[in-house]
């Protein structure tokens, strides 16, 4: 059986001009945060999550009973019952709750990796469960990267290329990307301290504390938090 390949797109606006486009998987990342509280918000309960990419969409949600999540610029907005904290949604019961989500970079990175075979989302928070289903059932795989508004991130990078390392390692995958080389020699440079690596590196970690937000940080970089694997179908994600 020939390995499946790995592709890595580092923005948004870089995906749709993949070599990858048939019968493929493809993996949304945004590690801070909108990923990351994914996984988390169904590791609390949550029965299903919609992912919006304009604020405007989220009315209809709340007249139809359903939480709203919604974020911009890394701040909680209006009077959306939650924002983008991984670490407020596991202080909470969502058993049962459906939630309308909406934020700058991530929601939008989820869409766009919407018209792939099968859409997954990931984080360090699941990165073992993610590997397992992805080496159980391999497929030409696409790392979409959410970055910030379009521009290239360490922190999703370095996800990228540490789920790459544990892909490549099985013989299951293979690649000649670039890309995928990139943020493997980055994963490398980091010696296993993602948090330490952006604290440092990442732009984004430095705007996130400006705003207080410290505990979400660190919980980020911490793997197999919330071992579930969010799928997206028909526009709506569910484990």
């Amino acid at each position: 059986m020939n390995a499946s390949r790995i592709e890595l797109s580092l923005t948004p606006a870089l995906y749709e001009w993949r070599g990858i486009k048939e019968n493929h998987t493809t993996v949304a990342v945004d590690i801070l945060r909108a990923t990351t509280a994914v996984c988390a918000a169904f590791q609390a309960g949550a029965e299903e999550i919609v992912p919006l990419d304009t604020l405007e969409a989220l009315e209809d949600f709340r007249q139809r009973g359903w939480m709203r999540a919604a974020e911009r610029g890394g701040m909680k907005i209006g009077d959306a019952e939650y924002g983008n904290s991984p670490t407020e949604y596991l202080r909470h019961n969502l058993k049962g709750q459906r939630i309308a989500y909406s934020t700058t970079n991530g929601t939008v990175c989820m869409l766009r990796g919407a018209d792939a075979q099968r859409t997954l989302v990931g984080a360090f928070a699941n990165i073992d469960a993610l590997t397992k289903r992805l080496l159980d059932e391999p497929q030409d795989l696409v790392i979409l990267c959410s970055g910030w508004k379009n521009d290239f991130s360490v922190e999703d990078t370095l996800f990228a290329g540490a789920l790459c390392q544990r892909l490549l390692d099985s013989g299951l995958y293979s690649s000649t990307h670039d890309a995928v080389a990139m943020a493997m020699t980055l994963w490398d440079a980091c010696h296993g301290d993602p948090y330490g690596y952006c604290l440092e590196h990442a732009s984004h970690v430095q705007r996130l504390i400006g705003f207080g937000a410290e505990e979400d940080i660190k919980f980020a970089f911490r793997q197999n938090t919330c071992p579930v694997v969010p799928q997206l179908k028909n526009g709506t994600l569910h484990i």
